[in-house]
């Protein structure tokens, strides 16, 4: 009997749901005895327990399943949202259009940047030359020993030793001084004859960005060659993938200008590559770089510079309240900007790069937003650099006795060296701010570092702490001192002449 009243129920729920779902063909309802009717009756009395079971609330931490928070996170974009539509509203009835498609360039500026740009490259060229005057040395001395000791069975000798020693000092001096000079000359041309902080800094990026490729070359380039004169030393395993190209056969035109477009900073002989193009994902790429490049554009201009205006009087009279006040609404924007930049750069410039290049390897950034120290955002937010410290800097002097912490310490010096080229030199304002920005992350590093190790709150302590970091103090206050110290020493850009 009790198998009768589930089998009525259920097809008396299966109509329900039918008929909730819209019209349907007529459903008989079987005939019901009176005695199944008065079960089905006492089943909804008013003394059904509600309360059966030892169950915690859905957001205690005793529950056994965690639930869902996509309607929350659902709110806060809507917030988010709301709140920077807002801010748009009220931009615009408080100054109106600011946006200028000449962008407040003087044409000096654009005609020296372009040549600039265009020249700057040339040192990796440079670089070339000396490592096929280098190339040429060591086939000459391989040349010799085979003349002198066809079975390879003498060891080397002083004068030898010597040779090689004076050899890798002056091709060290010539790669230090070309390097060198990529980085003197643009940072002084761009200091001296460039005004336009923003065309100064792609600039002097470009030529961090090629003097880094220089000093990869060479060390790579430096290790290969030392390879090929000292076989079976302990020096002369190299990776197996090196085979496909081995040196001096790398040592070609060719191999350089494919080093020089390729989205990285560490050089190899032979880098995976892909099997083609694809041409529908490049054209995505490209049109995502050209849409996110005028979105910064049109946020900078109209939101941006309105902020840093408005923050200088409480800068000149030290007002700390108002500082902080312009700090908090300057941290929105500069979030803003940062992350479209960010995914401009890394997602969209870089794989569109690396589509041309069918370069294969394209891990550029790892979830960085979810780090819960700083440690592990400055090695995950931005790999071509982090590869580059770690294979160039860090684990060479770590390899020469070097603590870890020592030469963990020298890559953010050195690290904050070219954040300070980078901002202060277009800026004309050699501050050291950014410098100290990066040598400070070495203390708070050490302070979320322990909390990365920790389960559950600790993590999520680190992140906030990451994030306060990242987006409150950080790039704000460095953009806003950056911005008082130019309007110090020049005034207003929109002021200057244009010719």
């Amino acid at each position: 009997m009790a198998t009768n009243v589930q089998t009525l129920l259920q097809q008396t729920q299966d109509i329900t749901t039918r008929d909730l779902a819209g019209p349907r063909a007529p459903v008989q309802i079987p005939h019901a005895s009176s005695e199944n009717k008065a079960k089905v009756r006492s089943k909804y009395r008013h003394v059904a327990a509600m309360h059966s079971k030892v169950r915690p609330s859905c957001l205690s931490h005793e529950t056994s399943e965690t639930p869902s928070f996509v309607g929350f996170r659902n709110l806060m974009v809507l917030v988010i949202i709301v709140m920077n539509l807002r801010l748009v509203v009220e931009n615009a009835k408080k100054y109106g259009l600011l946006i200028t498609v000449k962008m407040n360039l003087r044409d000096t500026d654009i005609k020296t940047a372009l040549i600039l740009y265009a020249l700057t490259p040339c040192h990796l060229f440079v670089a070339y030359i000396i490592e096929r005057v280098a190339m040429e040395n060591a086939k000459g001395v391989i040349g010799r020993r085979k003349k002198e000791d066809p079975d390879q069975s003498m060891p080397e000798t002083e004068k030898e030793k010597k040779a090689f020693y004076y050899t890798w000092w002056w091709i060290a001096v010539a790669h230090t001084f070309n390097a060198s000079l990529a980085l003197l000359i643009t940072s002084s041309v761009v200091y001296y004859h460039i005004y336009n902080p923003g065309l100064g800094m792609i600039c002097e990026l470009h030529a961090i960005v090629v003097w880094l490729k220089t000093c990869s070359y060479a060390f790579t380039n430096r290790d290969l060659r030392h390879a090929m004169l000292h076989p079976g030393g302990p020096e002369s395993a190299l990776p197996e993938m090196y085979t496909e190209c081995p040196y001096p056969k790398n040592i070609t035109l060719a191999n350089l200008c494919y080093f020089w477009w390729a989205p990285t900073l560490v050089y190899q002989p032979y880098y995976p590559r892909t099997e083609s193009i694809r041409w529908t994902f490049l054209f995505k790429r490209i049109g995502e770089v050209v849409a996110l490049c005028v979105f910064m554009w049109l946020v900078c201009a109209q939101y941006a510079v309105p902020v840093l205006h408005n923050s200088l009087g409480g800068m000149v009279s030290l007002d700390f309240p108002s500082i902080a006040e312009r700090l908090m609404k300057l941290s929105t924007i500069s979030l803003i900007v940062w992350l479209a930049g960010f995914f401009a750069l890394f997602q969209s410039f870089l794989n569109a790069l690396a589509e041309i290049m069918r370069f294969g390897d394209r891990v550029f950034y790892e979830d960085w937003w979810n780090s819960t120290g700083l440690k592990m955002y400055w090695a995950t937010w931005n790999k071509p650099v982090y590869h580059f410290m770690l294979r160039h800097i860090y684990s060479p002097l770590v390899g020469r006795g070097w603590s870890p912490q020592a030469a963990s310490a020298w890559v953010f010096v050195f690290s904050g060296f070219l954040h300070e080229l980078a901002v202060g030199v277009p800026t004309h304002s050699i501050l050291g701010v950014a410098f100290l920005g990066m040598v400070m992350q070495l203390p708070l590093i050490a302070c979320t570092e322990p909390l990365t190790k920790k389960d559950g709150t600790g993590k999520v302590i680190g992140n906030c702490i990451f994030w306060i970091n990242f987006v409150f103090v950080g790039q704000p206050l460095a953009a806003m001192i950056y911005f008082f110290s130019w309007q110090a020493k020049y005034g207003d850009l929109n002021k200057m002449p244009t010719k």
